[in-house]
């Protein structure tokens, strides 16, 4: 008995703290009356018998002191009924269940059903439940539906599913957006209605719904929708102004539930083929935790992003080399700024210089390098063929060299996808560096590992950075071929299969990370320009400026004579190579280097093609292509745009939202006229 009048206790302090006891109090006891007059008036049809009056007059001071008494322990005085909820009304069903328990042992059973019929507390409790959870109901409502004018931005919503009922929720209960529809491809929801909001077709009507609603946004709500269905729904909203925004993906949901907090604008990343491969951070710590890690070309886009997440593993020191003090200072200051428990040393030093990389190796001791430095851009490369092989091929050598005479664990080389069948002289020179990495894993202790992946988004050069740049200086986006298809990929996604390679690394392999289907780069144009709040083709165009030397039309994670062959992991595959003879590859090697070194760039080519003889360099003929899969071509909607009204309350955004790239871009058009 203690412990409940401690309870009781604890509940009327709470309840007093709120002030809102007198009045909670007075209305429970007028519904609790109310409640037992209508269960006696509706047990004898409006006319209770004297009898029975004298009966129910003379309970009602018991049933008012039983019912208010068991309402204190079940916290009915002191929650805050604007938030009502499920949970709420279980409360209200224990406490009225409780009360008339109690009343039935202490006042009812005594009486006996001739002085007081048992359907009375049958009827009392089910309308006593019925009154105290419409008032909390109308008193959540109330505010929202009468009160409070309807404003906000008006918002259609595709996906009637669980998040878009959340969502919904979220916003009836503040002033910043109002909804104004659904689209589900469901047809069975047609019709139906989600608080008080109507689903008002499938996907396929959603221009018509457009046109009708005239939303000022619209919200993707489909946290499990794949990429394929988002860049239809994008194709589809082309011909109207209207910025696109979004929900965190199913992985990104913590607590399954949304909120308008986490509405963002939809970016490139969204329209990915593929979802990102999950990495377990437990095997990736136990490789790395403790252990003195080195990161060559750590200022890079690669390199850095390893840096941030081999810091969070708990290294004992992580070593920074980088020959570009600018990049090295400021990869050095981020991780210095997100207080990392490991010893960071960041070291300026080129790959290429032996002394320097053997002086850092004995000062240091590095038990693990991921070598992520290297030249990468195909165009610049194939015009410098010579510092292609200087950078990628002689300084893969020498830090490997180095792993080797200094007893480094495990060294990991970070190639591309080009290598796979090289057209150019940076994918032949990335395929050289693998072939010497696998040479030397035959002699000596160290373990070496090869990670192929193929474009990595936002990366330094790329390709949608440089989109960004057209667009934001008013167009036009230039496309090399319309038929021209890369694989894509985040940054930290790639890094994830660096690390997930490293911990399945027994030595001489090349890991491949299953990329799923390539992107027409002429598709990713349009959404890009979409993305930033334009139309594509009218108000920034695209122009075609042709193959670039060495570039094909679609990327290849194999080569010739190479297959696939499970890693053991989810996603991730192991390239088995055939039968090499390896014997005259130093030989080679040292004839291309000193090409390299002497500057004959003639003398580098051909060299490649010995070391590498599936390399086709541009202009000799025999230039290796796939044939492009055939992909249907984007259809352009026959629809006018929104009115200017509807359409001047677009926010153009991109990524986290970049208002500047609209309107540079618009005045750029307007100088340019």
């Amino acid at each position: 008995m203690s412990s409940i009048g401690r309870s009781i206790g604890l509940r009327l302090r709470e309840a007093s703290a709120a002030g809102r006891v007198p009045f909670v109090l007075a209305s429970h006891a007028v519904l609790i009356v109310l409640a037992n007059y209508l269960a006696w008036s509706l047990r004898f049809d409006g006319a209770v018998p004297p009898e029975f009056v004298v009966t129910m007059v003379g309970t009602l001071p018991w049933l008012l002191g039983i019912r208010l008494a068991t309402f204190v322990p079940f916290g009915l005085y002191g929650g805050l009924w604007r938030y009502t909820g499920v949970w709420d009304l279980w409360r209200i069903l224990l406490a009225v269940f409780t009360s008339s328990l109690l009343l039935y042992v202490l006042v009812v059973q005594r009486l006996g059903p001739a002085v007081y019929p048992r359907s009375i507390g049958i009827i009392d409790s089910v309308l006593l439940v019925c009154f105290l959870g419409g008032v909390r109901l109308i008193w959540r409502l109330l505010p929202g539906a009468i009160l409070r004018p309807r404003r906000g931005r008006r918002v259609l919503i595709v996906g009637a599913g669980d998040a878009g009922e959340m969502i919904v929720r979220e916003m009836r209960r503040g002033a910043s957006y109002q909804p104004v529809g659904f689209i589900d491809n469901d047809p069975a929801k047609v019709g139906r209605t989600i608080h008080g909001v109507t689903v008002l077709g499938t996907a396929d009507e959603l221009p018509r719904v457009l046109l009708t609603t005239r939303p000022a946004e619209v919200l993707i709500a489909i946290p499990s929708a794949g990429a394929d269905a988002i860049r239809s729904l994008v194709r589809q909203l082309e011909p109207f102004k209207l910025p696109i925004t979004t929900l965190p993906s199913l992985s990104q949901i913590v607590n399954g539930t949304v909120g308008v907090k986490q509405i963002r604008p939809l970016a490139i990343e969204d329209l990915l083929s593929r979802s990102q491969i999950p990495l377990s951070p437990e095997d990736a710590r136990q490789l790395i935790q403790g252990k003195r890690i080195l990161v060559t070309g750590a200022g890079g886009s690669i390199g850095s992003e390893l840096c941030r997440q081999i810091a969070v593993l708990e290294p004992a020191t992580l070593i920074l080399y980088e020959r570009y003090e600018n990049s090295l200072y400021a990869i050095a200051n981020d991780l210095a700024d997100r207080n990392t428990a490991c010893a960071v040393r960041p070291i300026i030093g080129d790959i290429t210089d032996t002394c320097r990389v053997d002086a850092v190796f004995a000062e240091h001791r590095p038990e693990i390098i991921f070598h992520a430095a290297a030249h990468k851009h195909v165009p610049l490369m194939e015009a410098n063929p010579c510092e292609a092989v200087k950078n990628n091929v002689t300084g893969t050598r020498t830090v490997a060299e180095a792993a080797q005479r200094h007893g480094v664990e495990l060294f990991v080389l970070i190639s591309t996808d080009k290598a796979a069948n090289p057209a150019n002289v940076m994918g032949a020179t990335k395929r050289v560096a693998e072939l010497v990495t696998q040479a030397m894993s035959a002699r000596g202790t160290t373990r070496f590992a090869t990670v192929r992946f193929g474009n990595v988004l936002g990366s330094n050069g790329s390709v949608i950075p440089r989109m960004v740049d057209q667009i934001r200086a008013g167009g036009p986006v230039t496309v090399t071929h319309p038929e021209i298809q890369r694989y894509f990929m985040l940054i930290p996604e790639a890094v994830q299969l660096v690390l997930r390679a490293a911990v399945l690394a027994h030595g001489r392999e090349t890991f491949v990370l299953d990329m799923g289907t390539q992107l027409r780069v002429l598709d990713v144009a349009r959404n890009l320009i979409r993305l930033c709040g334009f139309v594509p083709e009218e108000e920034i165009p695209i122009t075609f400026v042709g193959l670039r030397p060495g570039e094909k039309l679609v990327e290849e994670l194999v080569g010739d004579g190479e297959t696939l062959e499970p890693a053991g992991t989810d996603k991730i595959f192991r390239v088995k190579w055939p039968a090499l003879d390896t014997s005259d590859l130093p030989s080679q090697v040292d004839a291309l280097i000193r090409a390299a070194l002497a500057g004959r760039s003639d003398d580098v080519v051909r060299h490649l093609g010995l070391v590498v003889p599936n390399f086709r360099p541009a202009g000799s003929g025999t230039h290796h292509e796939i044939p492009p899969p055939v992909m249907p071509r984007p259809r352009k909607a026959a629809l006018a745009p929104l009115p200017a009204a509807a359409a001047a309350a677009s926010v153009p955004v991109f990524g986290g939202g970049s208002p500047d790239v609209f309107h540079s871009a618009r005045a750029a058009r307007l100088q340019g006229s």
